[in-house]
């Protein structure tokens, strides 16, 4: 023991485990009167949120919930899931946020595996939830959200007891339980689950803390500013944004469904300073009708992550007063943990070149331990030429505990004492990342890997492609091929002639897609587009 340890412990006084419930205790205690959360004609200052989160809670442990039990919400973005993110942990028990667009198998199979306790969920999944319950051996305490602003032709009353009247059985005087450890858990979510059944991704509170303060300063997210939620709060608990604003004393602007023309129109009555999106969504805003869209008033600044976005979604999201910046993370990450970090020297490059390098998933959050692109063979990293792929591999408070009751799968994700994310990228010299391909998505062509992205990148510059996906074609000759799937631009046609003749421009020939099919992409609720849908349809493709 050195100098520095000897009669220097831990105590009550030094060590508080870290906890994101405290930003919203915080702003209670600061901000009372604020305005905190906004939905439709519903407002709650900072103060009333505390107040139903604390008689929530206590209406939880009141019918038995305790810590260590899950709690389940299957919700839109509304403020009851927002109020999910403080209630259900100030009560010792485990937020679990179930996509709202998952088939009733699926959400059978994560109530089971989850054991959930309660499910929270919105009267319009009433469908799925009953078929999913029909499925299930575990019999959650249903609590329905009666939403007023939703469609009332498609809502349907699911268990005994509704969302706003559960809420009044609680106590105003309620203590929070306070985490005894900040390794604890206080999320679980699940991964999509393209094979097999989903993942479950259990997260702590250091973690979630972490990833609030660090997404903030990465950010540049200043105090009082508007939030508006477009990333689902099911999706990596809203890239813990619900955490995050209560520490700056911003607003939330909460909406139920992607709305284009909503989007404009609460960017002007709120005076929006921030929101996230998939590159799917960038894509929408870009391609609305002239009727859709308002001329913003101030600058915007937005998150994208997902899929990497082709480099010309930047130059139109900054046509329209947009300031987009690229990020990258997993679910098993808490969302991003790398970020395109602008340097000062590069504003006096040319369009194309800023462009490509804003597609770039860049470098390190500042919460964010270690990051690097390695070869998974020997676990040496890999040169910084921006040629050589390797996988990218994260080390830091940010990744996951692990994967909930599935050991196997945790060490394997974990092994040599880092967390391996399955994709693929290479690194250029000034350190900065770029993804080439999902591990699975790679196309390999007569011995050749082929990015899939960059096939993207090229198609994503024809003036009549909105949206692109490029996936593996099975080939007698070649092994596989690349095979190009396109949603159009409204009223701007293309043949595949013509896509095939621009890709060669500038492709080599090996990496020209083979066949190109005009439809409707298949896309996960998180604007992602599912290329296993994708790459069964192009088996069945001459």
């Amino acid at each position: 023991m050195n100098k520095y340890e000897q009669n220097l412990d831990k105590n009550n006084a030094n060590f508080v485990p870290l906890t994101p419930l405290s930003f919203l205790e915080r702003a209670k205690d600061i901000y009372p009167n604020y305005e905190a959360l906004i939905y439709e004609d519903r407002k709650y200052t900072w103060l009333e949120i505390y107040k139903r989160c604390i008689k929530f809670a206590s209406a939880l442990e009141k019918i038995g919930i305790a810590e260590g039990d899950t709690v389940s919400v299957m919700a839109f973005n509304t403020p009851e899931i927002f109020e999910a993110h403080y209630s259900v942990p100030m009560t010792g028990a485990i937020l679990n946020t179930i996509n709202s667009r998952l088939d009733a198998k699926t959400v059978a199979y994560i109530i089971d595996h989850s054991e959930a306790k309660v499910l929270i969920v919105d009267r319009q999944l009433h469908s799925v939830i009953e078929k999913a319950l029909t499925q299930t051996k575990t019999k959650p305490i249903i609590i329905d959200i009666q939403d007023n602003h939703a469609d009332q032709s498609l809502l349907k009353k699911i268990g005994d007891k509704e969302y706003e009247e559960f809420l009044k059985t609680g106590k105003d005087n309620y203590i929070w339980k306070k985490p005894k450890d900040e390794w604890q858990a206080i999320s679980l979510s699940y991964t999509s689950g393209t094979t097999g059944n989903p993942k479950g991704v259990v997260y702590h509170h250091r973690g979630a803390y972490l990833m609030s303060t660090g997404s903030a300063v990465a950010w540049n997210m200043p105090n009082r500013l508007n939030f508006l939620t477009i990333v689902p709060m099911f999706h990596c608990n809203g890239w813990c944004y619900p955490w995050t604003v209560p520490m700056l004393n911003g607003r939330t602007i909460c909406m139920r469904a992607i709305d284009i023309k909503k989007i404009f129109e609460l960017i002007e009555k709120y005076e929006i300073t921030h929101f996230g999106g998939a590159p799917i969504v960038l894509n929408m805003i870009t391609g609305a009708a002239e009727s859709d869209r308002k001329k913003l008033k101030h600058k915007v600044y937005v998150l994208t992550a997902g899929a990497p976005p082709p480099s010309i979604i930047f130059k139109k999201m900054e046509a329209l007063g947009f300031e987009v910046m690229h990020v990258y993370g997993l679910t098993e990450t808490y969302g991003h943990i790398l970020q395109c970090a602008w340097n000062e020297e590069w504003n006096s490059y040319e369009d194309d070149k800023k462009n490509e390098i804003k597609a770039r998933q860049g470098v390190r959050y500042p919460n964010t331990e270690d990051t690097k692109v390695m070869d998974p063979e020997t676990m040496k990293p890999v040169p910084s030429d921006g040629e050589t792929i390797g996988e990218i591999m994260i080390r830091g408070n940010i990744v996951m505990k692990g994967y909930f009751k599935d050991k196997e799968a945790t060490e394997k994700a974990m092994s040599h004492g880092w967390f391996h994310s399955g994709d693929l990228a290479v690194t250029h010299p000034d350190g900065y990342i770029k993804i080439k391909d999902r591990s699975k998505d790679i196309i390999i062509s007569g011995g050749e890997n082929i990015s899939s992205i960059e096939i993207e990148n090229t198609l994503a510059k024809h003036p009549s492609v909105s949206i692109v996906a490029v996936v593996a074609k099975p080939d007698e000759k070649w092994g596989e091929v690349p095979c190009a799937f396109i949603e159009k631009v409204k009223d701007k046609d293309a043949s595949e002639e013509e896509l095939i003749k621009f890709c060669k421009e500038t492709l080599a020939g090996f990496k020209v897609p083979k066949k190109i099919e005009f439809c409707e992409l298949p896309k996960t609720s998180t604007g992602k587009i599912q290329k296993f849908e994708l790459r069964k349809k192009a088996e069945g493709l001459n």
